[in-house]
């Protein structure tokens, strides 16, 4: 073996067209891009959403709807699953580490309590927000209602 008989490992080299090098190549002149057209020129990047020159899905159909800016997405709970944890924590005070301790709530949720379900245990909850159902059923089993700052 020597230098003249060496070749690279099969496999490392890959043959692939030399586009642009010139008439003599074979695929000189419009390298393979056509004539003409936004797709044969440098630069040429296709927007999102482009559907060749047809009026894109988007722009198509129509726009509907409001988007209140000033909303606020509350996580809803019921007194009965308040309830549910009181009995099995044995616990008279429920607040919002409580609820995300138990998995029903996390971080990033402002809490509302909603009057579903019943309550017998008197309980002394914290949330961000109540219905005046659930307000009434908290007091009426003996309770109190904590309102804390959004």
């Amino acid at each position: 073996m020597d230098l003249s008989n060496l070749k690279p490992a099969a496999g490392s080299v890959k043959t692939r067209k030399r586009i642009g090098r010139g008439p003599g190549s074979g695929l000189g002149g419009t390298s393979t891009r056509g004539h003409k057209g936004a797709k044969s020129r440098s630069g040429y990047s296709k927007k999102i959403g482009f559907e060749g020159g047809q009026m894109p899905l988007q722009r198509r159909l129509p726009k509907y709807g409001f988007k209140n800016i000033n909303h606020v997405e509350y996580k809803a709970i019921n007194i009965a699953t308040l309830q549910s944890l009181a009995d099995s924590n044995k616990i008279d005070s429920i607040d919002i580490n409580t609820l995300i301790e138990a998995g029903v709530a996390s971080k990033k949720n402002l809490i509302k309590i909603l009057g579903s379900g019943t309550l017998t245990s008197k309980l002394t909850v914290s949330a961000h927000a109540f219905s005046e159902s659930a307000k009434a059923a908290i007091e009426a089993a003996g309770g109190s209602v904590v309102i804390l700052e959004k």
